[in-house]
């Protein structure tokens, strides 16, 4: 379990405390706000499978904002346009440097802006494929291709690609897949269950690596 030390902040796990996450909310124009039965859709997928304790209420954090190291895993999507400030990247940092995590999910349209913006937060590390070894594909579902496809968009290989902080993932960026779509209520997008479940399933083993390292 991750201990948040700016601020003096505690997560605490393992003492029958509910665990919240949260949506980033960013400035640039994108559509921060997009799949919003998504996340709590998860949240109640993971209670009932693995067993955590996630807080059924998903709250947006500012990207900005202090409240950000409250949280221990955040989720970004959204189609368009991303910025941030300059104390936006220094809080950001800080939140990535002390033990958060970030899972940023290409929802279509993102991806050219975004990118830039992960170079500006780490100028000197590279952006990189996470292998199919890596334990986010291995536990509690078994991924051995690796990040599962949900929608075609461009009809391209769904990638996986992450920052890592002392061999720590602090940062997943998920590409050409739409994590967040298959997280949705079925009516939504009218995925089939057996799609919906891969993106469930997947979600699932990210909340587990973030809550078990």
């Amino acid at each position: 379990m991750n201990k948040f030390l700016t601020f003096g902040i505690l997560v605490f796990c393992n003492l029958g405390f509910s665990q919240d996450i949260a949506v980033l909310k960013y400035s640039g124009g994108g559509d921060w706000y997009a799949n919003p039965t998504s996340l709590p859709n998860l949240v109640k997928f993971c209670n009932q499978n693995i067993n955590t304790k996630l807080n059924p209420k998903v709250n947006s954090v500012d990207v900005g904002s202090a409240e950000l190291f409250l949280y221990p895993f955040v989720h970004m999507t959204g189609h368009g346009n991303v910025v941030f400030s300059n104390n936006d990247i220094q809080n950001l940092q800080n939140y990535l440097n002390s033990g958060g995590f970030l899972h940023i999910d290409d929802n279509y349209g993102m991806d050219e802006f975004i990118r830039k913006e992960i170079k500006k937060l780490f100028p000197n590390t590279a952006l990189v494929e996470i292998p199919k070894t890596h334990p986010i594909f291995q536990s509690p579902y078994s991924f051995p291709n690796g990040l599962p496809k949900i929608h075609e968009h461009d009809n391209k290989q769904s990638q996986a690609y992450g920052i890592f902080i002392e061999n720590r993932l602090a940062l997943l960026y998920t590409f050409e897949c739409d994590l967040g779509d298959g997280w949705e209520n079925q009516e939504v997008h009218n995925d089939p269950a057996n799609v919906r479940e891969k993106a469930l399933k997947m979600g699932a083993n990210i909340i587990n690596y973030v809550f078990s390292n």
